[in-house]
């Protein structure tokens, strides 16, 4: 299981700001924080409890608990019972990692196919169905082999990314009909994934001493669950009248506006940078923690201190998203990833010094500086990753956010897969063992330097502030876009306009009538009316 810290941070950043002028806390996460309880009610009442509650299973529980406890578990079942070596661990972590990639598929399925009439509930149900039996097997099953073992890592990990991405559609969707909770929204995901990973982080050591690392994965069935049970309760509108002969020209349709726009400049250029940054950004976490856990050559840690580590992590991301929010997030992408990059680097060599013990020559217990390397190491980390986030979230065009989205975060996925892959060959080219750790300060150094190589390809980045708009003014809203405009009678109807072009907007085919009828739990009804013009021409 990837480190939450090392995946996205959840719902378009950007949605944020569209609700900052409206309602009496201006649309802030300071208002939540001011005021959780109110904050909590409103979201509640507006966008229904059961809303609220699916929030706290995927990012609270899931990936935050959830997530947390199997990164450590996970860690120790390769290592004492998979018997893997450094190398190999990391290896097949990117194929456990792998249904991360694959996110717009999830995506394009929620969007396009409903089940039985629902587009959301069916897929949280099938997430959670997938991640408990898949980590019930192998907490029960005490001689699975290597393949299913992989196999069902692998399964739990596409539940979770299934469960993520319908609710990031749920998110998106709810910032389009209440655009003054979208900050709000954005708000109650960051701070349930990141206290779900404190308390996950906090209790994963003593639960792989008293447990073993089987039964602690065994225990990850639980948010699964909680997951199924936020299926069950959703409230959702049932799509009736559909279609489902057009479902493979609304797949062809999404994946050939999705190409249009990668290749627009504005677009494709950062999206290689950030690919490069993390493809370059070896991860050598395996074997860190081989070293971290001998008790021979290195500071031998238990597992409840490797607890406590990834915890004071989790602390440090806190401190990093209120950093960033309190007094950077108004400077300009390129510095902001510049320092980001250096500064990461730098962090790099607390690693350097632990491996090679200077911290006990000046007098600093392994113990202290193990705590003080994390925490240090994750609040920078969190410091690079949010503008990267607000940056994807800028490079969305209407029409096709929630799947570009997903493309954009698949990338950054890839490149994750990339830099555990790469880590894992330079583990094995230096022959770092399960026993075997003299050149692993070779590894440090060379990942430390191999951070600052992204840099000399800067000059992608745009240089515009976190605030201002970077597409092109053609492949934004304008009077022909998106509206939602409601009614007496309490009917929504929401009239898509696609205007097809050239350039870099993504041109979409003439299109049959798609009218579909959606009938609201509560009687009222919403139609979804495509309204395709095409008489404007797009530079």
């Amino acid at each position: 299981m990837m480190d939450p810290d090392a995946k996205e941070g959840g719902p378009l950043e950007e949605a944020g700001g569209a609700g900052a002028e409206s309602g009496p806390c201006d649309g802030s996460a300071e208002c939540g924080v001011a005021s959780p309880f109110r904050w909590l009610r409103r979201l509640s009442r507006e966008l229904h409890w059961s809303f609220v509650l699916a929030v706290f299973a995927v990012y609270g529980a899931c990936q935050g608990v959830g997530n947390a406890v199997g990164v450590v578990a996970a860690s120790y079942y390769s290592k004492d019972v998979l018997r893997l070596q450094p190398s190999a661990a990391q290896f097949y972590q990117g194929i456990v990692d792998s249904p991360w990639v694959v996110k717009p598929i999830w995506g394009l399925l929620t969007d396009v196919v409903p089940v039985a009439g629902y587009r959301r509930r069916p897929y949280f149900l099938l997430a959670g169905v997938i991640g408990a039996t898949s980590m019930l097997m192998i907490s029960l099953q005490s001689n699975l082999g290597l393949i299913p073992a992989v196999l069902a890592l692998t399964a739990q990990s596409a539940g979770a990314a299934i469960a993520d991405v319908t609710l990031d559609a749920l998110v998106a969707q709810n910032s389009i009909t209440h655009p003054p909770l979208a900050a709000d929204m954005q708000s109650l995901c960051g701070f349930c994934s990141s206290f779900g990973s404190l308390i996950g982080y906090s209790i994963s050591g003593l639960l792989v001493h008293s447990m073993g690392a089987q039964g602690a994965l065994g225990l990850l069935s639980i948010p699964s669950a909680l997951v199924f049970s936020a299926g069950i309760l959703l409230k959702e509108s049932r799509v009736t009248n559909f279609n489902y002969k057009q479902v493979h020209k609304k797949f062809y349709k999404a994946i050939r506006s999705t190409g249009t726009t990668l290749k627009c400049p504005e677009v494709w250029r950062p999206c290689l940078y950030i690919y490069v940054s993390l493809n370059l950004s070896l991860d050598i976490q395996g074997g860190m923690f081989y070293w971290y856990t001998d008790r021979l050559n290195g500071p031998g840690f238990s597992e409840e201190f490797i607890g406590v580590i990834y915890a004071v992590g989790a602390v440090g991301s806190l401190l990093g998203v209120v950093l960033y929010q309190s007094a950077l997030k108004d400077y300009d992408f390129r510095s902001m990833l510049l320092w980001g990059q250096v500064l990461s680097s730098l962090t790099g060599m607390l690693d350097l010094a632990l491996v090679t013990r200077l911290n006990t020559k000046v007098g600093i217990p392994d113990y202290v500086f193990a705590v003080i390397d994390c925490g240090v190491s994750v609040m920078v980390g969190k410091l690079q990753w949010m503008p990267v986030l607000v940056l994807c979230s800028k490079l969305c065009p209407p029409g096709i956010e929630g799947t570009f989205y997903a493309l954009l975060m698949s990338i950054q996925n890839v490149g994750l897969l990339m830099s555990a892959w790469w880590g894992g060959l330079l583990l094995h080219t230096l022959n770092v063992t399960r026993s075997e750790f003299t050149n692993l300060w070779a590894v440090v150094l060379i990942r430390n330097v191999s951070r600052l190589l992204p840099l000399m390809l800067l000059f992608l980045v745009p240089q515009s502030d976190q605030n201002s708009t970077l597409l092109p003014a053609e492949m934004l809203h304008d009077d022909e876009s998106t509206e939602a405009v409601k009614d007496g009678s309490g009917s929504v109807e929401f009239s898509v306009l696609v205007a097809d072009g050239s350039g870099c907007h993504p041109s979409v085919e003439d299109v049959q009538d798609e009218r579909i009828k959606v009938t609201d739990d509560v009687g009222g009804d919403v139609e979804l009316i495509p309204l395709m013009n095409t008489n404007r021409t797009v530079g």
